[in-house]
């Protein structure tokens, strides 16, 4: 794996458990694909540091359960504005 990859690899997990973030928000901070964060995530961290893959994946496993609680509150912000300006 080339250096550059590996390093990126590292500071998407850091990123990740350091901020809680979803696989959406890391892809936008880092300027690359949810795609590439999922496979750097799944696949090449768990060559480079299996322990550190396990962290993440506990960060990525919470952020899912919850995501359709925060789906929720987007809508329901969207209608709140949206009424409001009616």
């Amino acid at each position: 794996m080339k250096d550059y990859i590996e390093e990126r690899v590292l500071d998407i997990a850091g990123y990740i458990i350091e901020s809680n973030s979803t696989v959406r928000e890391t892809a936008k901070r880092f300027g690359v694909s949810k795609s590439t964060v999922h496979k750097d995530v799944s696949e090449r961290l768990t060559q480079i540091n299996p322990a550190l893959a396990q962290e993440v994946r506990k960060v990525l496993d919470v952020n899912k359960a919850e995501r359709h609680i925060r789906g929720g509150q987007a809508t329901r912000e969207k209608y709140l504005h949206h009424d409001a300006a009616v």
